[in-house]
């Protein structure tokens, strides 16, 4: 029987770049633009550095960071990353600037935020107390600090027993670790989970070479579903409640 959920977050609980228009409609640039901007400006303070090199320098850390999130299954943390323009550039900022060039990196979503999935309020409240539900998000810029934030401010927070950030826990999906970490916070087995999320490599492929089921969730975006290896596939929230009790029931048939 399925006694506990895992959600992901990204494009599964919260839409990734929906607040892009909104930063458009504020006159401002996009995340990746403003990144660049804000390093360049505080750099410019110990030294003058063209914006071209800061932009190359900082692409190159950003590949780098993907192909270790990719290969590795690891993200680097937003201080890692910028250490590595820093050491580049041969410049090292002071104390109190380092951190609040951190700070505008990390909370960058909660000045304008991301939309919530539809559905996704009503489905929590749902199944809240009738299944164990955990987080597992990977933190690209964001940590696990800004993420509950955004939970919290919605009145989600409460829903979730456990949460698994790979900033917090050292891996990021499809690693073993954030599965394990997640039926050993909630107190189950991993055949007992199911994780929701919208990635075939991270979130269905992760999950059930650990023993867990998963179900792909499109109501954000769909990246393939047609080909997917999930349990079960689904594109509406209002759909959930009834999948899951639709997979209990074959589930205690065929035990």
């Amino acid at each position: 029987m399925i006694k506990g959920i895992t959600f992901d977050l990204w494009d599964t609980v919260f839409i990734d770049d929906s607040d892009e228009p909104k930063r458009r409609a504020a006159g401002r640039p996009t995340k990746a633009e403003e990144r660049r901007q804000l390093v360049h400006h505080f750099l410019q303070k110990y030294q003058p550095v063209e914006r071209t090199v800061v932009d190359l320098i900082y692409n190159a850390a950003d590949a780098a960071f993907r192909k270790v999130w990719h290969d590795q299954h690891v993200t680097w943390t937003v201080d890692e990353r910028l250490d590595i323009i820093f050491k580049a550039l041969k410049i090292e900022l002071s104390q109190p600037d380092r951190k609040e060039l951190i700070r505008l990196h990390e909370e960058m979503e909660l000045e304008f935020r991301p939309n919530f999935v539809p559905g996704v309020h009503e489905a929590l409240k749902a199944i809240h107390g009738r299944f164990k539900i955990a987080v597992i998000s990977d933190a690209i810029f964001s940590p696990g600090r800004c993420l509950r934030t955004l939970l919290a401010d919605e009145d989600l927070l409460s829903f979730f027993d456990a949460f698994i950030f790979s900033d917090e826990v050292g891996h990021s999906k499809p690693h073993p670790t954030v599965f394990e970490a997640a039926w050993k916070q909630l107190g189950l087995e991993p055949h007992e989970i199911v994780h929701i999320g919208d990635r075939e490599h991270n979130d269905i492929l992760g999950p059930k070479r650990v023993g867990m089921h998963c179900l792909l969730c499109t109501a954000a975006i769909d990246r393939d579903s047609k080909n997917t290896q999930a349990d079960g596939v689904f594109k509406e929230y209002s759909q959930l409640i009834d999948i899951l009790e639709s997979y209990n029931t074959s589930l205690e048939s065929k035990a």
